[in-house]
């Protein structure tokens, strides 16, 4: 619920953008990278693949990001598109409205704890997709060996 929230909080100030905080979360991201594909960014944000692919597609369709070659030709790599560095300059500032609500509502200590206790949740969750995904790519699960409830 809290996550919710949140989520509302920042897209109600990104309103005016066109774009919701995932998506914003998303151009940012390419931004960063340069060009990304779907895997880098489903492990950088954390992302479900169906959500994600659901937000590019959106994205896709508004010509805010488009499909580039990549060196892997099994690839495709997302890029910015003009419209869409404008789409991230109009909203960046209107994501730090909101980031300063957060902050001013919180303060800088509960913030930084905060930050720090959802870096550590974040790792653990993209360890466990890691290895979720290894074993639907048919890597061998690890089993633990058992002990015997009989002392031997």
């Amino acid at each position: 619920m809290a996550s919710r929230a949140v989520t509302q909080l920042y897209d109600d100030d990104l309103r005016p953008s066109g774009l919701r905080v995932t998506q914003y979360s998303i151009l940012a991201m390419i931004a960063r990278m340069g060009e990304a594909n779907l895997r880098q960014l489903e492990d950088t944000l954390a992302i479900d693949q169906t959500t994600l692919t659901r937000s590019l597609n959106l994205l896709e369709r508004d010509r805010v990001i488009e499909r580039v070659p990549h060196s892997d030709g099994r690839i495709k790599a997302l890029r910015l598109t003009s419209k869409g560095r404008r789409a991230l300059e109009t909203a960046r500032p209107l994501w730090a409205r909101a980031q300063d609500k957060v902050l001013r509502e919180l303060g800088t200590t509960a913030w930084a704890d905060a930050q720090r206790r959802l870096t550590h949740l974040l790792r653990i969750a993209v360890k466990k997709r890691k290895l979720s995904r290894g074993r639907r790519q048919g890597q061998p699960r690890s089993v633990p060996r058992r002990r015997s409830l009989v002392p031997g």
